[in-house]
C-alpha cells in the first residue's frame, strides 16, 4: 500500500483522502485551514456528503488517516502527493490558478530538501497546458530539481458528483491520467487497477482536456434538454417524454443522466469550467458560440423561473431546496440560491426547506464559504419541516427532490400553487394551479 498526502481538504480532497485510507493506504490530508484539519483529526467530515463521516471516522481510528497544516511534514512522510485545491473563475472567466501556484511552490520547496524520491499528481481542474506551463515550472523553480527525472509528475482528473461521491469514486465510469515519467504512470495504473472500468493513460494536456470536455458536455446536455423542454411545452407537448424517447435509442452513445428538462445547472464545476474553456478558446483565437450560449441559456432558465414566480402574484415563496442539487449542502453557483436572491431583492418573502443545508448550519451555526452568502440572511430563512414551509408560503417552488417530503408535496398539489422545476409527479402537466417549468 502507498503513503499519500492529499493537499486541499475541500470536496474532492477530503473524499479522496477518506477513500484512499479505506482502501488501505496511509494518508495525510493537508490544508491551510486549521479548523478543517481539526475536524478531520476528530474523525468528522468538514462537508456534508453521504457516507463520508463514517469513512473519515474509520480512517482516523485505524491510524491510516490524519490531517495537518504542515506541508513539509506531509511530503517527508509520504511518497506521492495528490493536489486537490480549488480553481475558481477569474473575473474574465479564465481558470483561477492562485491556489495551484501556491501549493506547487510549497510542495516544490519540500521536495527540494527531501532526499528520497517523490511524485506530484495534480487532481485539480486545470485547462490544457497548465501542467506544462504553470505547475511543472513552479515545482522545478521552488525545488531546484528536474521534473520527470528528480521527481515524478502526473495529472489525474476526478469525475465525482456531489451527493454520490463515494459511489463515483468506486465506480467512476471513466479513468484517465497523464504522466511525465514511467514510474508515475505505473503508479496510477496500479492504483486504479481494481476499478470496474478501463484506465486510459494519455499525455498530460489530453488528460487536462478530457476533464473540461466532460464537464462542458454535461453542461451542454442540461441546457439542450431545457431548451427542448421549453419548446415542447410551448407546442403543447411533454418535453421529458420527448427526451426519454430520444435517449432510449441504444445506438447513440449518450448518457441520459443530464438529458432531463428542468432547471439550470450550477455547482462548483460546470459553470466555471464552461467559462474557462470558452476563455481558453478565445485566447487561442477560436470562436465557441455554443459554449457561450450554454451560459446564456442557463441564465435564461433561471430568468424563466423568476418570470413564472412573478407572474403568479405570490408574495411569500417557499423554496423546496436551495443547494445546487439534492443530497448536498453546496450552494456555490446554485441556480436556486441565485433565484432566491433575485426574489428577495425584488421584495418577496422567501422561506426555504433544505435538509442538507439545515444540517450544515446545525453542525456549524456560522457555516459559510460554500456559497451561503448568496442568499441574504439564509440561516433565518430556513424552515424546520416541509409542513412549516407549506403553511408559511403562498406558492411553493420545488427545486430539489427529497424522497421524505414527496407525500407532502403530492398532497399539496390539490390546494397549493406550485412551480415545479424538477417534476414531483411524472404524469403532472401545467394547469391553473400547478406549473412545470418545461412540461
Amino acid at each position: 500500500m502507498a503513503r499519500i498526502s492529499v493537499f486541499g481538504i475541500g470536496y474532492v480532497g477530503v473524499v479522496a483522502a477518506a477513500c484512499l485510507a479505506r482502501d488501505g493506504h496511509e494518508v495525510v490530508a493537508v490544508d491551510l485551514d486549521p479548523a478543517k484539519v481539526a475536524t478531520v483529526n476528530s474523525g468528522r467530515s468538514p462537508i456534508v456528503e453521504k457516507g463520508l463521516d463514517d469513512l473519515i471516522a474509520a480512517g482516523v481510528a485505524s491510524g491510516r488517516l490524519r490531517a495537518t497544516t504542515d506541508a513539509a511534514d506531509a511530503i517527508e512522510n509520504t511518497e506521492t502527493s495528490f493536489v486537490c485545491v480549488g480553481t475558481p473563475s477569474e473575473p474574465d472567466g479564465s481558470v483561477g490558478l492562485g491556489y495551484v501556484r501556491s501549493v506547487c511552490a510549497d510542495i516544490g520547496q519540500a521536495i527540494g530538501i527531501k532526499s528520497r524520491p517523490h511524485r506530484v499528481v495534480m487532481r485539480s481542474t486545470i485547462v490544457p497546458g497548465t501542467m506544462q506551463g504553470v505547475c511543472i515550472p513552479t515545482l522545478e523553480q521552488s525545488s531546484g530539481k528536474r521534473a520527470g527525472q528528480d521527481f515524478g509528475v502526473g495529472y489525474f482528473p476526478e469525475f465525482l458528483r456531489e451527493s454520490t461521491a463515494i459511489e463515483d469514486y468506486d465506480d467512476p465510469g471513466l479513468v484517465v491520467f497523464g504522466a511525465l515519467d514511467e514510474a508515475t504512470g505505473d503508479f496510477l495504473t496500479e492504483l486504479n487497477a481494481a476499478l470496474p472500468c478501463a484506465s486510459h493513460r494519455v499525455d498530460l494536456p489530453t488528460a487536462e482536456m478530457v476533464k473540461y470536455t466532460s464537464n462542458a458536455w454535461r453542461a451542454v446536455k442540461i441546457s439542450f434538454a431545457n431548451e427542448i423542454g421549453n419548446v415542447a411545452k410551448a407546442a403543447g407537448l411533454d418535453g421529458q417524454l420527448v427526451m426519454r424517447l430520444l435517449t432510449s435509442d441504444a445506438k447513440v452513445a449518450v448518457s441520459a443522466a443530464f438529458l432531463r428538462p428542468g432547471f439550470a445547472f450550477g455547482g462548483s464545476c460546470l459553470p466555471k469550467d464552461v467559462r474557462a474553456l470558452a476563455r481558453l478558446a478565445e485566447s487561442k483565437g477560436v470562436e465557441t458560440p455554443l459554449l457561450r450560449a450554454v451560459l446564456v441559456a442557463n441564465d435564461a432558465q433561471i430568468g424563466r423561473a423568476e418570470d413564472m414566480l412573478k407572474a403568479s402574484g405570490a408574495k411569500s415563496v417557499g423554496f423546496v431546496g436551495v443547494s445546487f442539487k439534492a443530497g448536498t449542502d453546496d450552494l456555490r453557483e446554485s441556480p436556486l440560491a441565485d433565484l432566491a436572491a433575485r426574489l428577495i431583492e425584488a421584495g418577496q418573502n422567501v422561506r426555504i426547506y433544505d435538509p442538507y443545508v439545515s444540517t450544515a448550519f446545525e453542525t456549524d451555526p456560522e457555516a459559510a464559504g460554500r456559497g451561503n452568502a448568496v442568499v441574504p440572511d439564509l440561516s433565518s430563512r430556513m424552515e424546520p419541516s416541509i409542513a412549516a414551509l407549506i403553511a408559511h408560503s403562498d406558492i411553493l417552488l420545488v427545486g430539489n427532490t427529497y424522497e421524505e417530503v414527496q407525500p407532502d408535496l403530492m398532497a399539496a398539489m390539490a390546494h397549493q400553487k406550485i412551480i415545479d422545476l424538477t417534476r414531483i409527479d411524472r404524469t403532472a402537466v401545467s394547469n391553473g394551479r400547478y406549473q412545470g417549468i418545461c412540461w
